[in-house]
């Protein structure tokens, strides 16, 4: 009987953790493995500043838990460093209900942490309530600190965009400094994106030669999480489509002679795969300085999955075509080699 027992506990154990035991990362002295770090994070955006990775996501967790940043950082893609708290409520006053989709860049040696914060709404939604300011008030904010693990303080005490210009909701945002040194700034959700410059000190924008603030680029099938990057003089612009909270979701992309040109969109470049993972989308994209190969940042949703905010980051290799097209990136456990800035 005992035999039988153990027997049949085994054989539940292992249906129980079987499934969960083929999402782990597959991570290795030479591999990042997939995800790359412990927790639930999302809306990733990678970066490298001086001799380091940097990695910036939304701790992607109920609304209401959802009140800070972590940042991590990495010599060589495989080992990577939490540093905790570098942004919370107790430095956003204005913040009550959450806070994600962190974009950073850095400016005369000031790094600056651009966020969506409070999920903020409009009347003639479904999702506005009259009765429940929670949402009324927010939008994108941005902090500042002298090194980019922080702290972040809250830079303006106020948001730098609240309102919805063009019917896009104020979240999603992406600063791109582009060759002339303008920084043009991409955001929107609602399935609406939004282009502006932001002016010298990052409190406002410049207007266009209208007279607009934000001149409105949406291109085909465009939902959220904008993203731009320059290779060989061309101009990738990306955003995720299909629905968040499941596998429909997805990253496509357009290529442009300029940062400010018609974005006609091309192709799928990121997405679920059953074998792997689900809602793979909400991305960025690292060079690996001095070579001539880049990263894709994304997060994405282990199988099996049944809580919408439970997403991780992870790293997949991102390879061009002869004519600049981006391949379909292939999602993995195993991630991507080791690469130190500089070496292999």
């Amino acid at each position: 009987m005992r035999n039988k027992l153990f027997t049949w506990s085994l054989l539940c154990l292992l249906l129980l953790v079987g499934p969960f035991a083929n999402s782990q990362a597959k991570k290795s002295d030479n591999m990042s493995g997939n995800p790359i770090f412990e927790g639930w994070y999302a809306d990733p955006e990678g970066v490298v500043f001086d001799d380091e990775y940097w990695i910036y996501p939304t701790f992607s967790d109920d609304y209401d838990k959802q009140l800070h940043f972590d940042a991590f950082s990495s010599n060589d893609l495989i080992e990577w460093k939490r540093h905790e708290n570098i942004l919370d409520t107790t430095k956003i006053k204005w913040l009550r209900q959450a806070l994600w989709a962190p974009s950073i860049i850095e400016k005369e040696k000031k790094y600056y942490l651009f966020f969506g914060a409070n999920d903020i709404q409009r009347p003639g939604r479904s999702s506005y309530d009259p009765n429940n300011d929670i949402n009324h008030y927010g939008g994108i904010g941005v902090a500042v600190a002298d090194n980019p693990g922080g702290p972040f303080e809250d830079y303006l005490r106020k948001p730098l965009i609240s309102d919805f210009y063009n019917d896009a909701q104020p979240i999603d945002q992406f600063v791109f400094k582009d060759v002339d040194g303008t920084y043009y700034f991409f955001y929107g959700g609602w399935s609406h994106c939004n282009l502006g410059k932001l002016n010298d000190d990052f409190t406002g924008f410049v207007p266009w030669e209208d007279g607009s603030i934000f001149r409105e680029i949406t291109p085909e099938g465009y939902v959220e999480g904008p993203f731009m990057f320059l290779r060989k003089g061309i101009y990738y612009f990306m955003w995720s489509e299909g629905n968040w909270t499941d596998g429909s979701y997805r990253v496509v992309y357009a290529m442009a002679d300029k940062a400010t040109d018609p974005y006609k969109r091309i192709g799928t470049v990121l997405q679920s795969d059953e074998e792997v993972a689900t809602g793979a989308g909400h991305h960025s994209v690292i060079n690996v300085p001095w070579i001539d190969e880049w990263i894709m940042v994304y997060h994405r949703r282990p199988i099996p999955n049944e809580d919408r905010d439970h997403r991780v980051t992870c790293l997949d290799k991102m390879e061009f075509n002869e004519d600049g097209t981006i391949k379909p990136v292939k999602i993995t456990f195993e991630g991507v080699e080791k690469r130190t800035i500089g070496g292999n």
